[in-house]
């Protein structure tokens, strides 16, 4: 189980702007991880109504179980608990998440049945990640109910300068900002 406090910036792109920053960075695409995210929340929405997410994301050869909840101050309190491909793929299969986890654990004890949360909407992202100067940048390429978009991604350590470091990269890049919603909701409200 892993706790940390997400801060990050992120744009949409278009396909022209998503190829401007993997030329810039001189991508290969043999360097990407491919990952899907199956989003869950209760049927009467207790996650959504929180403004919490909750996913299974499967990689290649291992999954996640992740919990994201606001702060009070900054950022995003991410709680995760690992999962092996095998239990993944049962999870998955099930329609369910982890039982005796972290993640488990802090949905109850805020009044939220684990066993009542369901899969609500699933989204496959081609990722390339790596650090740059400023943070650890992510260009990613996703589809979702039959659609698709691109998204830059910047997460930082610090709120206040992350912002401006975004900004600047964005300037540099000539990429116009777009504001992106949480993968979670562009998948559910497409």
């Amino acid at each position: 189980m892993a706790q940390q406090l997400e801060i990050e910036y992120k744009t949409l792109l278009n396909q022209a702007d998503y190829q401007k920053v993997f030329e810039y960075y001189q991508l290969q695409d043999q360097s990407f991880q491919q990952q899907t995210n199956y989003y869950f929340d209760t049927s009467d929405q207790q996650l959504q109504k929180k403004r919490w997410g909750l996913r299974i994301r499967q990689y290649q050869n291992y999954g996640e179980l992740t919990l994201k909840c606001p702060t009070t101050t900054i950022g995003l309190l991410e709680i995760t608990d690992s999962l092996s491909l095998q239990e993944t793929k049962q999870l998955i299969e099930e329609k369910r998440i982890k039982l005796g986890g972290e993640v488990a654990k802090r949905l109850t004890e805020n009044g939220i049945d684990p066993q009542e949360v369901r899969i609500i909407a699933e989204l496959t992202t081609k990722r390339y990640e790596f650090p740059i100067a400023v943070g650890l940048l992510a260009l990613d390429h996703s589809w979702y109910n039959g659609r698709e978009d691109y998204e830059l991604e910047l997460e930082v350590s610090d709120e206040t300068q992350g912002k401006i470091d975004f900004s600047q990269l964005l300037e540099m890049l000539k990429i116009p900002y777009q504001k992106a919603e949480n993968k979670i909701l562009r998948a559910m409200n497409r």
